[in-house]
C-alpha cells in the first residue's frame, strides 16, 4: 500500500482509517506508559525511544522509586543512572538526556515542566512526537501528531505518506485530518499498531483497516 496518492485521495483515506479506529478503540486512550509526575512522563517518553512501553514501565517502576524529583535526576551519577535505563537500549545518549533535561528544569524553569512546543524542544532527547505527548497530556495543548514507530510505519502502510522522516509524516497527517482529531488519531493508531499490525506482519493486508481500505480503493 504505498503507491502516491493526491491529498483529496489520502484525506479519504484518513478519514476511513479515523473512523475505523473509533470503532476499534472508543473514548479517549491514554499513554500505556507508567508515571505519577510530570517529570517522570518526559523520563518514560524519553526512554520509549526505540524500546516497547512494557519494557520502560518494567524500568521506570525501580527508577521512580530510586529518583523521585527533578533534582534527583539532575544530581544522578551518570554511570548508576546509565545502568538503571541499561535495558531499554541506546542507554548513554538517554542517560545524559535526562539527566542535563533535569538540570535546565531545575535551574531554568523552578522544577516544572516548560509549557510550550519551542521550550520542550529546547531540551536534550526531546524532539516533536516527546513534546507533543508532554503538551497533550500535562498542558492538554494540541499542536501535531505525535509519530513514533507505529504511527511512521502504518502511515505508509495506509498510503497517507510516503515520507520516511517523522516531522515531514506528521506534517502530511495534520494536513489530512482536522485538528480536533489529531490527539485520539494519533493515540489510536499506535493501539491499532499494537493490536492488529505489528511491525513483522507490515507486508499482511488482512488486518482491518487494510480489508477495509481495499473495499473503497478508488
Amino acid at each position: 500500500m504505498s503507491k502516491k496518492y493526491p491529498i483529496k485521495e489520502r484525506k479519504r483515506r484518513a478519514q476511513i482509517i479515523h473512523t475505523e479506529l473509533e470503532k476499534l478503540f472508543p473514548g479517549n486512550l491514554a499513554t500505556p506508559l507508567d508515571y505519577n509526575t510530570e517529570f517522570q512522563l518526559l523520563v518514560a517518553v524519553i526512554l520509549s525511544a526505540q524500546c516497547t512501553d512494557e519494557r520502560v514501565n518494567i524500568v521506570t517502576k525501580k527508577l521512580f522509586k530510586k529518583y523521585k524529583t527533578v533534582q534527583d535526576f539532575a544530581d544522578a551519577d551518570i554511570h548508576e543512572l546509565e545502568q538503571a535505563i541499561f535495558s531499554t537500549g541506546f542507554y548513554r545518549s538517554k542517560a545524559k538526556a535526562i539527566k542535563t533535561s533535569a538540570n535546565i528544569i531545575a535551574k531554568k524553569y523552578r522544577g516544572k515542566l516548560p509549557s510550550t512546543m519551542q521550550e520542550l524542544l529546547q531540551l536534550p532527547g526531546v524532539g516533536r512526537k516527546t513534546a507533543n505527548v508532554i503538551l497533550g497530556h500535562i498542558f492538554d495543548t494540541v499542536e501535531g501528531i505525535a509519530v513514533d514507530t507505529h504511527v511512521k510505519r502504518l502511515a505508509k502502510k495506509f498510503a497517507l505518506t510516503q515520507e520516511t522522516d517523522p516531522n515531514k509524516i506528521e506534517k502530511e497527517l495534520c494536513k489530512l485530518l482536522p485538528k480536533k482529531d489529531w490527539w485520539n488519531f494519533s493515540y489510536r493508531l499506535k493501539a491499532y499498531g499494537r493490536t492488529y499490525s505489528k511491525a513483522h506482519q507490515k507486508d499482511r493486508n488482512d488486518d482491518p483497516i487494510s480489508k477495509k481500505l481495499l473495499s473503497f480503493r478508488a
